[in-house]
């Protein structure tokens, strides 16, 4: 159980490339390798360089007759061969249709460095210290358009509490040691903590 009686009930799963346990650390959850009926929020935390394996995928559908909210996690996007949108698009293929309400922008070397958000196509940028947040230029817009056509359309098709009930699927970018991420699945805990 959780230390404190007031927290949601999270619970994290994926292969352990994903790093399940640190994910789990951060947002004050619990790794698990069972299906969690009771819990509140579960995240599975998948390494695109690895893809998803067939237990993880087990657990995404055990968890479907019980309307469990859940959101995925990309982790090692640091690894320079990890690509955010192929992990969404396999995500999408083995467990259920995701949405990305964020995409990656990476620096000079490659490596991801902010994210454009597809609601109000502003940018945080994590290479910063503290963050910061700056609309995005024309040509990021020209770039992510299309994403954020398909974003609106399933978000609107979905309905507002579409999270929250368990038919929505959000995947996040997540680099935990440069906080890229961590704000927007916290967003995500906060949604399901106003029911």
């Amino acid at each position: 159980m959780q230390s404190q009686i007031n927290d949601l009930r999270i619970h994290v799963y994926g292969h352990p490339s994903a790093d399940p346990a640190s994910v789990a650390a951060a947002f004050n959850a619990q790794a698990a390798e069972t299906p969690e009926s009771e819990s509140d929020l579960a995240i599975f935390a998948i390494d695109p360089s690895a893809g998803i394996d067939q237990a993880t995928i087990d657990l995404w559908q055990s968890l479907d007759e019980y309307q469990v909210p859940r959101l995925v996690v990309v982790t090692n996007l640091e690894k320079l061969e990890a690509d955010f949108d192929d992990a969404v698009m396999i995500a999408t293929r083995v467990f259920d249709q995701m949405i990305t309400p964020y995409l990656v922008l990476h620096d000079d070397a490659g490596l991801p460095a902010a994210l454009i958000s597809l609601s109000d196509l502003q940018i945080t940028d994590y290479s910063t210290s503290p963050t910061t947040i700056r609309s995005s230029d024309e040509e990021h817009q020209t770039l992510v358009q299309e994403f954020r056509d398909e974003y609106l359309e399933l978000l609107a098709a979905s309905g507002e509490n579409a999270f929250s009930a368990g038919l929505l699927f959000p995947a996040i970018p997540l680099w935990i040691e440069r906080g890229i991420g961590v704000n927007i699945v916290e967003n995500y805990i906060k949604q399901l903590k106003v029911i």
